[in-house]
């Protein structure tokens, strides 16, 4: 008998340590400190992803790698040089007062801290302009991925019409007629007049440079255990674990390079954007938007693909309660653009306390200001 209740015993605790074991609670906080500031990431507890998000390929967060640049337009001082200049040089739009700095300011960790850009004649755009730090880390660019590299991004701004309105062609000419920019011209690519090809492929070089300084996440993860605190390493804990942060928020640069539909497509109301539909014209993209990096996000709100939500933990919140599932009407029954919220996206039950951790760690992913002097313009 004594036996049994032993046999017993010891099957009811270990029910209960892998019960317990799923979301960690015997691990304590000094233990989470410990691992995950150990340097190792084969120690790290293991992170609760969802099947289909490893059968596509799942990398966890850590440390940013040296940015590659692509063969075909190799990484020169002289061509980032000259990409900076030309990257706040208004002239490249037809009124020659918008230039690429206007949406990414770097007193404004290179966004612009609106809800949505304006350009030329105070035109407002649909979409918020996202960070381009640590952009050389992206694998296709813009909220709905229509540009596939970052020198073919370089050229949407330029010809859109509530931007810079102008044609790059145009840019091209008005540019090689400025003396001041032959030398510049002549260090970069070896010869005194440029083509249209030439003046993105240095724009995108410029913009490749732009890395942010190591956070204090990376700085505890390389085995500062000091850098983050309690609160901080319990909401790392989170994020990697019950909050699903790590589902799309994932690799070095806490992003999927992937589009998901979160909800909020506004369909059949203000505010309404289709997303990566509006690019490929298939139904499964209704709603899909890129999955933005968390690096800095806490320096550049407003959130999101239309900038409605000002503060970080007002998207905790929406996050945490499942975000909008939108509901078929009758007459809705066979419209095949009706958006469907990914299957990522579920109730996170997280308590305030939790949601607090949560945000002291994504907080920690941020380096201060990276302020940038103009450069002097050529004339």
């Amino acid at each position: 008998m004594k036996t049994k209740f032993i046999a017993i015993g010891i099957m009811v605790l270990s029910l209960i340590i892998v019960s317990y074991a799923k979301i960690d609670p015997t691990l304590s906080i000094s233990e989470l400190k410990r691992l995950y500031s150990s340097g190792d990431y084969q120690k790290w507890p293991k992170p609760e992803v969802d099947s289909l998000v490893y059968a596509q390929g799942f990398e966890d967060i850590g440390t940013l790698g040296k940015p590659e640049f692509p063969e075909s337009n190799p990484y020169t001082e002289e061509k980032a040089a000259l990409g900076k200049i030309l990257f706040f040089d208004p002239r490249l739009s037809k009124s020659g007062q918008i230039s690429c700095a206007n949406c990414h300011d770097p007193e404004l960790n290179w966004g612009d801290a609106r809800r949505v850009s304006y350009g030329e004649g105070r035109l407002q755009g649909i979409r918020n302009s996202p960070s381009l730090m640590n952009i050389a880390y992206a694998k296709i660019f813009f909220w709905d991925g229509r540009a596939a590299t970052l020198e073919d991004q370089a050229s949407f701004p330029i010809k859109d019409t509530k931007e810079m309105n102008f044609h790059i062609d145009l840019a091209t000419k008005r540019l090689n007629k400025i003396k001041g920019y032959r030398t510049h011209f002549q260090k970069a690519f070896g010869k005194e007049k440029l083509n249209q090809e030439e003046i993105l492929k240095a724009i995108a070089t410029f913009e490749r440079t732009l890395i942010s300084p190591k956070s204090r996440f990376d700085k505890f993860v390389a085995g500062d255990s000091t850098q983050l605190n309690n609160k901080e390493v319990q909401g790392l804990h989170l994020f990697r674990t019950k909050a699903r942060c790590i589902n799309c928020h994932n690799t070095a640069n806490f992003s999927d390079n992937k589009f998901h539909n979160i909800g909020l497509t506004y369909y059949g109301r203000e505010y309404e954007d289709l997303g990566r539909y509006n690019v490929t014209k298939k139904a499964e993209n209704v709603g899909e938007f890129k999955t933005q990096s968390l690096r800095g996000v806490a320096q550049n709100a407003p959130y999101m693909h239309n900038g409605l939500f000002p503060n970080l933990r007002g998207v905790l919140n929406m996050y945490n309660a499942g975000m909008p599932q939108p509901k078929r009407k009758e007459s809705q029954q066979n419209d095949t653009l009706f958006p469907t919220t990914s299957k990522l996206i579920q109730k996170l039950k997280l308590n305030a306390s939790e949601l607090d951790a949560l945000e002291a760690f994504i907080t920690s992913l941020s380096t201060g200001a990276y302020k940038m002097r103009p450069p002097e313009l050529p004339q």
